[in-house]
């Protein structure tokens, strides 16, 4: 082999590229489980604890605010230490602080462990997709990445589903409810024993011996340091956390951030309270709520369905501009429909799952590629974690929205962040498809000043 081979970024993709992508997406899914549970636990748990509105949204809003500490903090400390040792500790974490929710009996209670649950949750975006971005071919890296993240939707529709199941079976269902993720974490841990270090972050540590040994595992006997393009070109390099705001880093750092949060606003306040604010539209009953939830879960991961194929075939970029773009539009037309009625507001919102769905997975994909080895993790926690500023607030405010605004004016609100995001994508989005992790984080990487992006061509 020569060291023109790119052996991870121009390897074909194996049975070991296609494992390590579906160990990765048990933190994904137990994310959207666990988060969309609990607005079904809240039937029960309500009247079982005596919660107030405040209450409700504080411990909608808990675990949220727990993934802002856990992505940056663990981000950092996924850099120091490694991937794989993390990989593992944050899914104890996950199954143990599920299972002493389920017997809490006070609201601070419940309080405090939907928080340490977030702070797993939160450690799992940059260790598990860090770590899978590292061993990924470029070609498939994108999709496989962002495979990962409509798993995320998979978890949520099978809350819907785990919450209608036991939504009879007494005044405690909220507890089984809620102690549920445990079971997926136990397994996804399970599954993820044995997993290797990322050679790129080996050598980022300069143990080379380590990480020659790993690829030689992977890939076979042929195979070694040479084949491996690294974007830290082999020497020992600790990153600080303060190096994402620095130079060109600072900007891919902004943009991270800004899109990040106003994809996740509107999303996880849907996903939180979709009962309540189905019951806003005028719905009523079972079969009207749990199914609408249900159904607005699963048009989430069919929006990602095609999203999977255009992430590589029109890029990054357009990808998203297009999903912002059909989000305004759609969230924003019912504000504007005197009386509306709860079709329009039911299909505003089936428009916004599908379109939210064909891009959101980007918000993992984005910024493993933009920041080179030392310091990916950490910048894939800072996005995690200052999404989850917006995303907590809105989460703890959105049935106050529902009882201020209304259904419209709720979604409306959704429409005018998400315009947020359109205008950032616009103006600092670089496109990163079918580039080595080399080419994007190395000294020579493309700058995302507005004028380079001009000669691109249109956006849209």
């Amino acid at each position: 082999m020569t060291a023109t081979s790119n052996l991870i970024d121009d390897a074909p993709l194996t049975r070991f590229h296609k494992k390590l992508t579906f160990f990765a997406s048990g933190g994904p899914f137990i994310d959207g489980y666990a988060l969309s549970i609990i607005g079904i636990a809240f039937i029960t748990m309500t009247p079982s604890l005596q919660l107030t509105t405040a209450e409700i949204g504080l411990i909608g809003a808990a675990s949220l605010i727990g993934i802002f500490f856990g992505g940056a903090i663990f981000g950092w400390l996924t850099d120091k230490i490694g991937r794989h040792k993390m990989y593992i500790a944050d899914l104890i974490a996950l199954a143990l602080f599920s299972l002493l929710n389920g017997l809490a009996t006070e609201v601070w209670q419940v309080v405090l462990c939907r928080f340490l649950l977030g702070m797993a949750i939160g450690a799992d975006y940059p260790i598990a997709t860090s770590l899978l971005a590292e061993f990924l071919p470029r070609k498939v890296r994108g999709r496989l990445l962002g495979a990962t993240f409509v798993v995320w939707a998979v978890g949520a529709a099978a809350a819907f589903a785990v919450g209608y199941l036991l939504r009879d079976i007494g005044p405690d269902a909220w507890r089984w409810m809620v102690a549920s993720p445990a079971i997926f974490a136990v397994v996804t841990l399970l599954c993820r024993l044995g997993t290797p270090e990322s050679p790129r972050w080996l050598l980022s540590r300069g143990r080379q011996d380590e990480a020659r040994a790993v690829i030689k595992k992977v890939y076979g006997e042929q195979y070694d340091l040479s084949d491996i393009s690294s974007d830290v070109e082999g020497e020992s390099k600790q990153g600080r956390f303060t190096d994402i705001f620095k130079g060109e880093l600072l900007k891919r750092t902004l943009f991270v951030s800004i899109f990040w949060t106003a994809q996740v606003i509107p999303l996880f306040a849907v996903y939180t309270f979709a009962p309540d604010l189905l019951a806003s539209f005028g719905l009523t009953g079972d079969a009207n709520l749990y199914g609408g939830s249900f159904l607005i879960s699963m048009l989430f991961v069919i929006g990602g369905i095609p999203g999977l194929w255009l992430v590589e075939k029109i890029g990054r970029r357009k990808l998203l501009l297009w999903s912002f773009g059909v989000i305004v539009v759609a969230l924003g037309i019912p504000a504007f429909i005197p009386n509306v009625q709860a079709a329009p507001l039911f299909i505003a919102l089936a428009i916004f799952a599908l379109a939210s769905g064909a891009s959101s997975f980007l918000e993992v994909v984005y910024p493993n590629e933009l920041f080179p080895t030392e310091i990916r993790a950490t910048a894939v926690g800072f996005g995690t974690a200052i999404s989850r500023v917006g995303s907590a607030a809105s989460t703890y405010l959105m049935p106050v929205a529902i009882i201020s605004f209304g259904a419209a004016g709720s979604l409306l609100i959704g429409a005018l962040v998400s315009l947020v995001g359109l205008l950032a994508t616009f103006l600092l989005a670089p496109e990163t498809a079918n580039k080595s992790l080399h080419e994007l984080t190395g000294k020579k990487a493309p700058g995302m000043m507005p004028a380079e992006l001009a000669k691109e061509g249109s956006p849209l």
